[in-house]
């Protein structure tokens, strides 16, 4: 895999940072109260090198994942992961529900479906938007599944790049992590890099 170079990471950074911007005004919103939602740390890791790094981060336990498939002038899919503590922590907060209400659970799909739609999108729309790459999206779908249930690696998938996000949501005093995953489809990467050295 070849590295990034500092302008490609630079780039990449802003338009992030712009997706991100645009969806912590819209979540802040939803609750009527602050988020503000940082993005500390990206990082380009092969599928495998991925699955090992989210481990070492995020524990061997199941996760929270809403997965949001985008298809245009780049190919792959995207997925705003949250550990368990997290996303109840977050369906809380924008519901009003306490922690230990038996209504949380009904509530978390639909909630967490909300806000990784909004979040993706988001980080998706700026890069689409930014560079005039258009972006058609699928149904976002959630998940609680252990790492190798949620990242499945097979052959076809070494050949793909994946841009891990790494996001902190302060919301209230509040800090919720999560990470925003972008699988690119092999050949889609690349695309993405050159439609960024044709804007900057």
């Amino acid at each position: 895999m070849v590295p990034l170079t500092t302008d490609q990471l630079d780039a990449l950074t802003e338009l992030i940072n712009i997706g991100v911007g645009q969806a912590a005004g819209l979540l802040s919103e939803m609750i009527e109260s602050r988020i503000q939602l940082q993005i500390p740390h990206i990082e380009l890791l092969s599928p495998l090198a991925l699955q090992n790094k989210l481990k070492e981060s995020l524990g061997t336990n199941p996760l929270s994942a809403v997965k949001l498939g985008f298809h245009g002038s780049f190919v792959g899919s995207a997925q705003l992961i949250f550990p368990t503590e997290s996303a109840a922590t977050l369906v809380s907060v924008l519901t009003g529900e306490t922690i230990d209400s038996p209504d949380l659970d009904d509530l978390k799909i639909s909630t967490l479906s909300e806000v990784g739609n909004i979040v993706i999108n988001g980080v998706m729309g700026s890069i689409g938007n930014v560079l005039n790459q258009p972006l058609d999206y699928d149904v976002p779908s959630y998940a609680e599944e252990e790492i190798e249930e949620m990242l499945p690696i097979n052959q076809s998938d070494e050949d793909g790049t994946v841009l891990l996000v790494q996001a902190r949501f302060t919301i209230e005093e509040l800090l919720v992590q999560g990470d925003i995953v972008l699988f690119f489809e092999l050949g889609s990467f690349q695309a993405l890099l050159d439609a960024i050295e044709a804007v900057v």
